[in-house]
């Protein structure tokens, strides 16, 4: 055995019958989806055999748990609010913030969605990698709304199996320039890197397939307050679709116009909701009203005349 794992021995005499996962978050200082993951890594054997988490543990049982040390990471838990919305062994949902970047990135070290969750939330998946523990999707800094985290790696492939397949359902209200004449449509345009400015996206031949849905949820002398839904998830994709017919977000300085007659500082974009199966087979579907600032915004263009 390397001095890189601890090791646990032990004999049940007590709680048989008993679920082995849940039978040893009471005998080890580890959650129960810590231990489910050393079990499903065959880390955990009982009378030297690899089990499941479900294995009811018998009078006698010989039980050894081998647990690799942790990685290090140079990410440190800060302090930052966040309103989690729903959470359990497996994941968790957060209403983000305006202004909060999901994860570190150039320009952002610190302060980040996954610097608040490091110290709030007891475990994170790792399969996303060293600087996104747990982060399933994203929005950008600018962006509110609802986003799902995994807590576990198994959650992590689960949630990113039904993004792939579309089947994580995403919905978007934007306040948007102009008076959109469709009362439905659809935005079928491939989005790629900018030919000219790297840091930004835009619809080019060669990007990838881009799908957004939207329909008019009112109509403004000015501006129109739609909602979208989203096919496919390609970075700042309805921020670019929209400015590509002409009808930027309000308040988008990069894909529209650095000021506006509402006195929007961000673009005018909120996930509002949210819904995938749960790795345990269960429905899950989440709604969250759009900010202050959103709100006082559509107030605004709703008075011009």
């Amino acid at each position: 055995m390397t001095a890189s794992v601890e090791t646990h021995e032990l004999t049940v005499l007590d709680g048989l019958d008993t679920r082995l996962d849940v039978w040893l978050t009471e005998h080890i200082d580890l959650s129960r989806s810590q231990l489910k993951k050393l079990i499903d890594q065959n880390l955990v054997t009982v009378n030297g055999e690899a089990v499941k988490a479900g294995y009811l543990v018998q009078e006698g049982d010989r039980i050894l748990v081998e647990v690799p040390e942790t990685k290090t990471t140079t990410l440190q838990p800060e302090s930052i609010p966040l309103d989690i919305v729903y959470e359990d062994s497996d994941l968790v949902v957060i209403n983000k913030p305006r202004g909060l970047v999901v994860h570190p990135g150039a320009g952002n070290y610190e302060g980040t969605l996954v610097h608040a969750l490091l110290a709030q939330v007891d475990e994170l998946a790792d399969g996303s990698g060293d600087d996104r523990p747990g982060i399933v999707h994203r929005l950008d800094k600018d962006t509110s709304g609802l986003l799902v985290v995994a807590k576990t790696n198994e959650a992590y492939a689960y949630l990113t199996e039904q993004l792939q397949a579309r089947l994580v359902h995403r919905h978007y209200l934007a306040l948007v320039q102009g008076v959109l004449a469709e009362e439905e449509g659809c935005i079928d345009q491939p989005i790629g890197r900018h030919p000219k400015d790297r840091k930004k996206m835009a619809v080019v031949p060669t990007g990838r397939e881009a799908v957004t849905f939207f329909g008019v949820k009112e109509r403004f002398s000015r501006h129109t307050l739609v909602r979208c839904r989203l096919l496919t998830g390609r970075t700042h994709q309805i921020r670019v679709h929209f400015a590509s017919i002409h009808h930027p977000l309000v308040g988008d300085g990069v894909y529209g116009f650095r000021h506006n007659n509402l006195g929007a500082k961000t673009q005018m974009l909120h996930a509002t909701y949210l819904a995938f199966t749960h790795p345990d087979g269960r429905q899950l579907e989440f709604s969250s009203a759009p900010d202050d600032a959103f709100i006082q915004t559509v107030e605004k263009a709703r008075q011009i005349h």
